[in-house]
């Protein structure tokens, strides 16, 4: 099957490097460019494509009210943020709006590539690199919100466990080291987490980890 992607990006010479890179794959195409947010939604809403890369800063409507947008508007389409290393508001902002993953500009073509295939395929993405400042960012909003607090029950014992080491940047594999389990096993309790508390994929589970108050800075 063939991955459709959309570029939302102010510059050209990103666009044209973001193209190149994915056009050289045979699972992948680009369907559609952007240079704004407000074109970006539009294209998006139109050709609804797999995933699109957005860029966070661009004239007039930008990267983050484009991704409220289409997250609101329920399409298929995953969005992925692009993102530099002196943006840690915007990440945190663009975790809050639902994005289902975060990239940073200065990745290597094999990390775009494998990102892409990553979301597309129904998993969130957080950059290494990017993952703990996006943790820390997030574990600095308000007091926890009580419906999140009290949905954390419907979980079991070993899925609260695992949901806290998620949120704590932990793959599954460090997951299962950690608590001595199969990788598979991991990957099962996070499916059924996900699944009891109505969350897309991981990233999500970051959120909903800290606004629950299951975890808080420094935790």
């Amino acid at each position: 099957m063939t991955i459709r992607v959309a570029l939302v990006d102010d510059q050209s010479m990103i666009r044209t490097g973001l193209r190149m890179v994915l056009a050289a794959e045979p699972d992948i195409e680009v369907v559609g460019e952007a240079a704004d947010g407000a074109a970006g939604v539009a294209l998006v809403t139109r050709l609804q494509p797999d995933v699109v890369l957005l860029d966070v800063r661009m004239p007039g409507m930008d990267g983050l009210e484009a991704a409220r947008r289409i997250v609101a508007a329920q399409l298929p389409t995953r969005v992925v943020v692009l993102t530099t290393f002196d943006e840690d508001e915007y990440v945190a902002a663009a975790l809050r709006a639902g994005v289902s993953g975060f990239l940073l500009k200065v990745a290597p073509p094999e990390d775009l590539v494998a990102a892409v295939r990553t979301v597309a395929a129904g998993q969130g993405l957080l950059d290494p690199a990017v993952t703990l400042r996006v943790i820390e960012s997030f574990a600095a909003a308000p007091a926890p919100d009580p419906e999140r607090a009290g949905a954390l029950a419907a979980l079991t014992e070993r899925e609260t466990e695992v949901l806290a080491l998620v949120a704590a940047g932990l793959s599954n594999a460090e997951i299962a080291a950690r608590l001595y389990l199969g990788e598979a096993t991991v990957k099962t309790h996070v499916s059924r987490l996900l699944l009891k508390l109505g969350l897309r994929d991981r990233v999500q589970a970051v959120a909903f980890a800290y606004e629950s108050g299951l975890v808080r800075p420094g935790g």
